[in-house]
């Protein structure tokens, strides 16, 4: 006979385990929310099942047998391995913290959440949003996104997420009188929203090679603002190309200005050659693989 088929009925060993505790069906009625009656029957089929008493019914409540409370310590510890057996199933998810720009975080990232967690539903990803440079070590990071050229220091890896190629941009109403692409007297009309990478003297160099005058300006300290004031019709902003993506195929913004400016600014994956727990390298193949799709 297997063991499976000596075990006596599970709902009865649960029974006698509360009962146990409590001394009193009721008390263990109400914890394992039953009636008094379902658990003083589940104990009775137990016995029957042993062929022995485990149980006195005496008028104060119940008194453990010489054999009922060897077996209810022993059933106790069996139902206390179950549960720390349960436990360490239910492990809380792996943490992974990235810290990224905040532009990156908007633009990017933040609207791909929804398939990160679809695919790795076990990771708790924790995403710092800062244009600071983070200590891996000193403030519990795991990845981070920055712009800059290699090498970023011989303990880093770098993956190439996105190379800088930078492009113009601007609210479709905010042109809709006029012709594009843009000529540089054109642009001497328009307002120029800039960004602390103050990449329009480059631009426009690049675009028509002469000075268009002096535009009107707004200046912003993060390039997520630019794009925000570009979206509310208040200018035209500069951006990398990958970071307006969505927003240029669903018409939220046009590209004005028919010149990309390749810089050496570009998108980087960092992470710490030594230590990666097996959650961040996941993120970090979700990233690199999620980046190769939009580079198609």
């Amino acid at each position: 006979m297997s063991d499976e088929k000596r075990l006596p009925p599970l709902n009865g060993l649960r029974a006698f385990a509360a009962a146990g505790r409590h001394l009193s069906f009721r008390a263990a009625a109400d914890e394992l929310g039953v009636t008094q009656g379902a658990v003083a029957q589940q104990v009775r089929g137990l016995e029957d099942h042993l062929g022995l008493r485990l149980f006195l019914r005496e008028p104060r409540g119940l008194a453990f047998t010489e054999e009922g409370r060897a077996y209810h310590a022993a059933v106790a510890r069996a139902f206390s391995g179950l549960a720390e057996a349960t436990t360490a199933l239910r492990a809380a998810p792996s943490r992974v913290t990235i810290s990224v720009t905040p532009t990156f975080a908007s633009k990017w990232l933040i609207p791909r959440l929804a398939e990160f967690t679809g695919a790795h539903p076990d990771i708790d990803l924790r995403i710092t949003a800062t244009e600071r440079i983070s200590s891996f070590h000193a403030d519990g990071i795991d990845l981070a996104v920055r712009q800059g050229r290699p090498p970023f220091g011989a303990s880093l890896r770098a993956d190439r997420l996105f190379p800088q190629a930078v492009i113009a941009v601007c609210a479709p109403h905010l042109v809709a009188d006029r012709a594009l692409p843009l000529d540089a007297a054109a642009l001497a009309d328009m307002t120029l929203l800039h960004d602390t990478h103050d990449l329009w003297p480059a631009f426009i160099d690049a675009a028509f090679g002469r000075d268009p005058g002096q535009p009107r300006a707004l200046r912003f300290n993060q390039t997520t603002l630019s794009l925000d004031a570009a979206l509310a019709g208040q200018g035209i902003a500069l951006a990398s190309g990958f970071l307006v993506r969505r927003d240029l195929d669903a018409g939220r913004l046009v590209q004005p200005i028919d010149c990309v400016l390749a810089g050496g600014q570009d998108f980087h994956l960092l992470s710490p050659r030594q230590g990666v727990s097996q959650a961040a390298l996941r993120v970090r193949d979700w990233l690199l693989s999620a980046a190769g799709d939009d580079r198609l």
